[in-house]
């Protein structure tokens, strides 16, 4: 199910009105997922770096940028990864894509491959099992390697969709369960009809991430909440962030919730 979600949004985001691919034609040019990111990431010099989860490449090729010595994106859509193949070659970038679901990364990718992985805002909402998750990072990490994540806070994926009163609601599951399906015809990016609109979505608790994280060898060395999240899941509650670019906030009260959170972790 989610993988014909995925497919079928790729022609979404990559057409005119979709992702900003020709910004990338500037040789300078970060996507604003990773300009967000940098002050915390920090340059990547001689690092070897995997991407899971990397759709079609724009935070990759990104990454690529910012001096790593190899960099590897793995997604399970086919099409995105023509896209993100598509986007490097535009951009000059020496990216290497690669076609695996996280559960098969190790696999596809060796073991102890990489000095750094990097996670993006939705990518372990599509994992039915964070613990799995955690021992795929700790297999793929040298000793020493770092985990950097920034992604959807779990309080956010618990809301409900907007509200014509403007309220706040959880109505989904914070922790993780057997999964929630949803139906929506529309993507965050780009305009069109997704032709496979049904996708299943997995919440998980921070404590429930940590406790993985911990129990993988991993020890958690940073924990950052965010008032900031880069697209608009709340609809007229929300606006553009005044501070951020292609970051929204919430028009009134924006410190009564999180909307993402910038996690690292470093193997032991």
């Amino acid at each position: 199910m989610n993988l014909a979600n995925w497919e079928a949004r790729v022609p979404l985001h990559t057409a005119p009105d979709g992702y900003d691919l020709a910004a990338f034609d500037d040789p300078e040019y970060l996507s604003a997922v990773v300009r967000y990111d940098l002050p915390r990431l920090g340059r990547l010099d001689g690092s070897d770096v995997v991407h899971l989860q990397c759709h079609i490449g724009t935070d990759t090729v990104s990454l690529a940028r910012l001096g790593a010595r190899s960099v590897t994106g793995l997604d399970f859509s086919p099409a995105a990864l023509d896209a993100g193949r598509a986007l490097s070659r535009r951009a000059d970038a020496d990216v290497r894509f690669v076609e695996s679901d996280v559960d098969g990364a190790v696999r596809a990718l060796g073991a102890a491959c990489c000095d750094l992985i990097y996670t993006g805002i939705g990518a372990i909402c599509w994992l039915p099992d964070i613990r799995r998750w955690a021992a795929v990072v700790a297999d793929l990490l040298r000793p020493g390697g770092r985990l950097f994540m920034r992604e959807g806070h779990p309080v956010l994926w618990a809301m409900c969709d907007p509200r014509p009163d403007g309220l706040l609601v959880l109505e989904y599951p914070y922790f993780e369960t057997a999964g929630t399906v949803f139906v929506d015809d529309e993507s965050y990016a780009g305009s069109g009809v997704i032709a496979a609109p049904e996708s299943v979505n997995f919440n998980h608790g921070l404590g429930e991430i940590f406790t993985a994280l911990t129990a993988a060898g991993l020890t958690v060395t940073a924990l950052e909440e965010h008032r900031e999240v880069p697209w608009n899941p709340l609809g007229e509650a929300m606006i553009p962030s005044p501070d951020f670019a292609e970051e929204y906030v919430l028009a009134h009260g924006r410190d009564r919730v999180p909307m993402t959170y910038t996690l690292q972790a470093v193997k032991r």
